[in-house]
């Protein structure tokens, strides 16, 4: 075999290699695109009304900082048991229509919770839980708490947030995840998310 035809053979595996390689990340970007959207399609949707956070905190770049009141998690809404050694833990919250339209915790478990009429289970992101609960409540994340913006916009947002102007339409999927549908300002949308 001649000398050309092995810099030939080299060149087609780092091409073969290369294509590989982008196809790959192309299927990745794909799949995760198409997880958030088809949540947007086909979640449950839930109303959430905003906290306050530290104003310092809120605006950082190009996104505004998000915390709910379903963030603060009573312990005494916690059905089963709780686990008392240190770990990493998720929690699911079960979230109902309150009389003002926003959504509030009907009650949580360390446990997957079974669908139930007229209501929403969020699963939270994981934390580290350190055993034994010696607090009233147990702060989680959802995945939610960081919303873009487009440049410019944080200032008017973050006054409205102060204000408690600002609120959260989210749709949940059957597995708990949750995704931003829209962001509303005195119940207007003021940003909202493509469904495609």
């Amino acid at each position: 075999m001649s000398m050309f035809s092995l810099s030939r053979l080299g060149t087609r595996r780092y091409l073969l290699a290369g294509i590989f390689v982008a196809t790959l990340q192309t299927v990745i970007v794909g799949y995760i695109i198409e997880s958030r959207a088809a949540i947007l399609r086909h979640g449950s949707d839930v109303m959430l009304r905003t906290a306050p956070v530290d104003p310092r905190d809120f605006l950082r770049g190009d996104y505004v900082v998000l915390n709910y009141d379903i963030s603060l998690v009573p312990v005494h809404s916690i059905v089963g048991a709780i686990p008392t050694d240190a770990g990493e833990r998720t929690l699911w919250v079960r979230v109902k229509r309150q009389d003002d339209g926003f959504w509030g915790i009907a009650e949580s478990s360390f446990e997957g919770l079974p669908e139930q009429a007229d209501t929403v289970v969020l699963r939270s992101q994981p934390f580290y839980s350190y055993g034994a609960q010696t607090t009233d409540n147990i702060h989680v994340d959802y995945g939610i708490e960081r919303y873009y913006v487009p440049e410019g916009a944080g200032m008017a947002l973050e006054q409205a947030r102060q204000d408690g102007d600002v609120s959260i339409a989210v749709r949940v999927a059957r597995n708990g995840t949750s995704q931003i549908r829209s962001l509303l300002v005195d119940g207007k949308p003021a940003y909202d998310e493509p469904i495609y």
